[in-house]
């Protein structure tokens, strides 16, 4: 067995203490990677987006097992393949997704890949799809893999079903978007949520996730797109994207007076905090439905009322990686990037050498950013 020489990101203990800029959760090792298996691929990774997702792990939101290599949103090209992969090759430019599929689980077989429970339990385990750590530090303990792919590296193995091919016309950094923020906020919108033209719609929380999902509700048509966060610069950017207008929270309910029958027909809720949780409900209409896409500390409850659940025909939904089907749903991204319907790169906040990670955290951590594009040195 050869191996490969990577240098990446690695969290070896949960860090709270900010500004991440002074504390430096992350360290950068030199590490030794295994060759790909035979249901594996070696990626050199071009770009990788900072996530809120990467961000609950360095402060405990989110229990992973440590230390972990971080990163899950991310694109590159291939550079080795396993034994039996076929189907993309050498030099093949790739999306990274988050969850690998297995496509056997009932999950998997019924069109609810983010679903995999084999995915799911590799993923809460730091291992890939197909078992074990392909990752090693210099006294040859092995590190975990982030959600299958621990993209803050040079290069990365993951599993076949970890990658979406695209076109070499694709920019690496806007390619890096599509496989976590632009498919849960895209997803939500047109897989979870199916809206509809001239369906109305508000979006709490403007990140890449909640910023993708205003994209996409103007891409289908939405009548009205309203877009809150108390950043106002987000709010601004959110009217260019396509929102028909945007608020700070504490003023939502006195627009909803005016013209939009008590609430909107889909909210979506990309924060994941219980006080904005039960807002979001409150801000869906009789009949409409609350759509929850940011992911909560486990410990964080919400309560509606119940009775006005049945009593006005309310539903709530959550989703996860956008209910996506990458394989399918990663190219119709594309196209219509292509098309100018959905403006990915206008999500980059900055670009930023990966030796800036703890930089990166802070920003991300104080609200300023949305999403900022990392690049091994």
């Amino acid at each position: 067995m050869t191996m490969t020489t990577t240098t990446s990101a690695v969290l070896r203990e949960v860090v709270q203490e900010r500004p991440y800029s002074t504390s430096e959760p992350i360290s950068f090792e030199e590490l030794t990677l295994d060759d790909p298996g035979p249901t594996e691929v070696l990626v050199r990774i071009k770009a990788a987006g900072l996530c809120h997702s990467d961000l609950s792990v360095v402060n405990g939101d989110r229990v992973r097992p440590l230390p972990m290599a971080l990163g899950h949103e991310a694109a590159g090209v291939i550079v080795a393949t396993g034994d039996a992969v076929t189907d993309v090759l050498v030099g093949d430019h790739v999306v990274m997704v988050y969850v690998p599929s297995c496509g056997e689980c009932a999950f998997c077989a019924s069109g609810q890949p983010a679903l995999c429970a084999r995915g799911a339990a590799s993923n809460g385990a730091g291992e890939l799809l197909a078992g074990g750590r392909r990752l090693h530090d210099a006294d040859g303990a092995e590190i975990q893999h982030h959600l299958g792919v621990s993209a803050f590296s040079q290069y990365a193995v993951v599993d076949r079903s970890s990658v979406v091919k695209v076109g070499y016309d694709v920019p690496y950094d806007v390619a890096a978007l599509l496989g976590c923020a632009m498919s849960t906020g895209y997803g939500s919108v047109v897989r979870t949520a199916d809206v509809r033209a001239g369906e109305t719609v508000i979006v709490i929380g403007l990140g890449g996730v909640g910023l993708s999902a205003v994209i996409a509700a103007a891409a289908v048509g939405a009548g009205q797109v309203l877009a809150v966060d108390p950043v106002e610069s987000k709010r601004a950017l959110a009217l260019e994207l396509g929102a028909t207008a945007a608020a700070a929270p504490g003023d939502v309910a006195d627009l909803l007076a005016e013209g939009w029958d008590g609430g909107a027909d889909w909210v979506f809720e990309a924060v994941g905090a219980g006080p904005v949780m039960e807002q979001a409900y409150r801000f869906t209409k009789r009949g409409g439905t609350t759509v929850f896409m940011g992911l909560p500390h486990p410990d964080v409850s919400f309560s509606v009322p119940a009775l006005s659940i049945i009593a006005e025909s309310r539903t709530i939904k959550g989703s996860y990686m956008g209910s996506t089907r990458p394989q399918e749903d990663i190219p119709d991204m594309v196209r219509l990037w292509r098309e100018g319907r959905l403006p990915v790169e206008r999500l980059i906040s900055a670009h930023r050498p990966l030796s800036e990670l703890n930089e990166a955290l802070e920003a991300l951590a104080d609200g300023t950013a949305v999403r900022q594009i990392l690049v091994a040195d």
